[in-house]
């Protein structure tokens, strides 16, 4: 590789020509490095977690801005500033006496920069020597380091100020679990949704979307520009599922039952908090079902006097413990959506969906209340547990290639209440995303309180998609298990209110902040029928979605 001449001058050329913005004066591989600008760059141009390169003597380096700062060699400007003297005079020491400076972290070094091709960026374990120039990032250098966009790399967003499409690598964003977080109207549904779409778009495993708000199968009323996942990639691909039979679009849902004799005791644990259960109801719940088989609730809500009497006396449970667990289950048999009796026609209709590579949407309708959403997600996943741990081990008796198995991706909003730290431990939702990457399955978690999540649980989750937090335990929590935190913090407290987001973890080569792109109803399905994945058919269908003149 020929090397740069070290004796040529450094360059002088500002912002304005070819992006080249200052050298490094020092710093560390710890700590970050200090970026003198040139006079003529203007530091109201660049934003913290701008997306940057350093150009060393040797390596290609791959970084963000983390802080910028303002200078002085003279402490007598800063005591006494030329505020009130002539433009030429402040416009002399700008850049001279008084400059500014930025602190970058290189994530990434490209060892032979003229070999771009053959040699991908690896994780930086060294530092440019000084005078390395710094210079804004082109799209050659986005593509180089994230990848260009197709099937199976979907484009989240762009780098803030700037127009360039990054792309999140979606075949490694399954292989774990992972989190979309940030404050309330913050536009997490909506990243939400755009995860979702590139997924059943790049067809690499199968969704589970726990809709408690019924957001997205359909098109909000107020809103019917943003189409729902159901309304752009039609019943082949994804089924939509009901618990309310009075939910306006029941008629092209499946109405989902679900009987007392399927819930078991490991279901009524996770609602101890909701249905406001002492500490004994456990015992006193696997005693029953222990006595009763799967008609444990049934009998439990007929008992009489005599029937505690007896049960306490050969289970040596306390009668006002058994009568106040019967109390609790009384209020899930008044769900309308529980029968005392269901076959498991349903349950077993979406695992098998999900296994055939389509998609699911469970919505709650009505049925919207916590209490509601965490029995049926429960119950759910439970079964989808057992169901792919069994064929994963038989898979694995028989020989077969993992290649073989349809991933799944389970969406849980509100994770905090199924992944707390005293449910996590024994939640199925904590198994799931602490040891069932081995087996497939990996949870995607939506959620404003991250501080409310076991800290073992964030540690696990591969990806994090992380809107604006104001919550400093928040902040401290969505970044658990992540590098660099302090000056992802920073980058973090300098979010805009509304689309933007910093991605950090497995699907991403390195942190990057992003513009997430609009969730245009119209130019999603134009998408769509590009690449061939829906047909042009169903014209009038399109039209009622995006008006009368819209052309498919």
């Amino acid at each position: 590789m020929e090397r740069r001449d070290e004796t040529a001058a450094p360059p002088t050329i500002g912002q304005g020509d070819h992006g080249w913005l200052g050298v490094v004066t020092e710093g560390s591989y710890s700590g970050g490095l200090i970026v003198r600008l040139f006079p003529d760059c203007e530091a109201e141009g660049l934003r913290v977690g701008s997306f940057v390169v350093l150009e060393g003597h040797r390596h290609r380096y791959f970084g963000t801005i983390t802080d910028i700062r303002l200078r002085a060699t003279d402490a007598a400007l800063t005591a006494d500033p030329p505020a009130h003297r002539s433009a030429f005079v402040r416009r002399i020491i700008r850049g001279t006496h008084a400059y500014v400076t930025v602190e970058v972290r290189p994530s990434l070094v490209l060892e032979d920069p003229l070999d771009p091709v053959g040699s991908r960026p690896k994780p930086a374990r060294t530092i440019p020597a000084h005078f390395a120039t710094l210079r804004q990032a082109t799209a050659l250098d986005f593509e180089l380091v994230f990848g260009k966009e197709d099937r199976q790399r979907f484009a989240l967003g762009t780098p803030p100020m700037m127009e360039i499409p990054v792309p999140i690598d979606l075949d490694l964003l399954v292989q774990r679990s992972n989190g979309i977080f940030g404050q309330s109207g913050s536009g997490k549904s909506v990243l939400t949704r755009l995860i979702l779409y590139g997924l059943i778009r790049a067809d690499i495993a199968s969704a589970l979307i726990f809709d408690m708000h019924s957001e997205y199968a359909r098109a909000p009323i107020d809103q019917p520009q943003i189409a729902g996942l159901a309304e752009l990639f039609g019943h082949t691909r994804i089924r939509v599922y009901t618990l309310d039979p009075r939910t306006d679009d029941a008629a092209a849902s499946r109405i989902v039952r679900i009987g007392l004799n399927q819930v078991e005791p490991e279901d009524i644990e996770l609602l101890a908090q909701e249905l406001n259960l002492n500490p004994t109801f456990t015992t006193v719940a696997h005693h029953l079902r222990r006595r009763f088989g799967e008609r444990w609730i049934t009998r439990a809500l007929s008992f009489n006097e005599d029937d505690v009497k007896e049960f306490c006396g050969e289970t040596g449970a306390h009668p006002s413990s058994v009568d106040a667990l019967r109390s609790k289950l009384a209020r899930l048999a008044d769900r309308e959506y529980i029968a005392e009796h269901a076959d498991s026609s349903s349950l077993d209709e979406i695992l098998t969906h999900l296994e055939q590579g389509r998609h699911v949407i469970l919505q709650f309708g009505r049925f919207d209340s916590l209490l509601d959403y965490m029995l049926v997600a429960n119950l759910v996943t439970r079964r989808i547990h057992q169901r792919y741990v069994e064929h994963a081990l038989h898979q694995s008796q028989l020989g077969a290639a993992e290649s073989q198995r349809r991933r799944l991706v389970i969406v849980l909003e509100e994770a905090h209440k199924f992944l707390a730290p005293e449910a996590a431990r024994q939640s199925i939702f904590g198994i799931i995303a602490r040891e069932m990457r081995k087996y497939w399955v990996t949870l995607l978690v939506v959620d404003q309180r991250p501080s409310g999540i076991d800290p073992e649980v964030l540690s696990q989750l591969g990806t994090k998609i992380i809107g604006p937090l104001t919550d400093q335990h928040d902040i401290d929590a969505v970044l658990t298990g992540v590098s660099d935190r302090n000056q992802l913090r920073n980058l973090l407290a300098n979010l805009s209110p509304q689309q933007e987001c910093l991605v950090v973890g497995h699907a991403v080569p390195m942190p990057i902040l992003l513009r997430t792109r609009a969730y245009d109803g119209k130019a999603l399905r134009e998408d769509l029928i590009s690449l061939g994945i829906v047909s042009h058919d169903g014209r009038a269908a399109y039209r009622r979605l995006f008006g009368e003149d819209a052309q498919p």
